[in-house]
């Protein structure tokens, strides 16, 4: 994303796994946020112009920000899992990230199939590990089963798709997000990968981190 992106390999599931973090220009840090790439057969890495987006949009908001590749993209060892090794990739990921200080406040970002891992991520860690902020973006509800959202995280997430989604469309993510009464932000005309929405983006993601969550369930 920029110059002062930090590059590592850490242990995972079936071998190294490769994160790119950014920091925030100032301290003291918010939190640490954890961003899920989309879908390793078609192309996607931590590299993707959404996952920066979002990336972007944490370090902004002074979040410690952890992109990472999953197995078998980049310099991450192992080979596409169709989502269950994926997920366990995530957690390492977060284990990873919360080490040494619990207190931090977590956050969890996806695009995409990043997404789907993102919301099979959040029934694993439990309500005594929610994340205090969760954002989901083109959700793969037309492609995968993506995990349902607890009630008591609605404040706390933001779903965000394209009116004009060519991958996954709006009507599908709405059938996923009706029945639990999940609100969808939608972006008018936007296509999966919100070209020329890109600012636009992360405007929405910024204002649905500096929303207060104290006084949220």
């Amino acid at each position: 994303m920029n110059s002062q992106t930090r590059r590592y390999l850490l242990p995972g599931p079936v071998g190294a796994i490769e994160v790119l973090e950014d920091l925030p220009a100032s301290e003291p840090v918010v939190g640490v946020a954890v961003i899920a790439h989309p879908h390793p057969l078609f192309g996607g890495t931590a590299e993707n112009k959404v996952v920066q987006t979002l990336a972007r949009a944490f370090v902004l908001c002074g979040w410690r920000a952890l992109r990472f590749n999953f197995r078998g993209v980049g310099a991450s060892e192992g080979a596409h899992d169709a989502g269950q090794g994926e997920l366990q990739d995530l957690l390492a990921v977060i284990e990873h990230a919360c080490q040494g200080d619990r207190a931090l406040p977590l956050a969890l970002a996806g695009f995409s199939f990043g997404s789907f891992v993102v919301s099979h991520a959040l029934q694993a860690l439990g309500p005594t590990r929610a994340p205090q902020k969760l954002v989901m973006v083109g959700t793969a509800a037309s492609r995968f089963t993506v995990a349902p959202i607890p009630s008591e995280m609605h404040l706390r997430t933001l779903v965000v798709h394209g009116e004009q989604d060519e991958t996954v469309p709006l009507a599908d993510v709405m059938n996923w997000a009706r029945p639990q009464r999940l609100p969808v932000t939608v972006i008018p005309a936007g296509e999966h990968f919100f070209h020329g929405q890109l600012p636009l983006l992360r405007g929405l993601v910024m204002r649905h981190l500096r929303a207060p969550t104290d006084a949220l369930p």
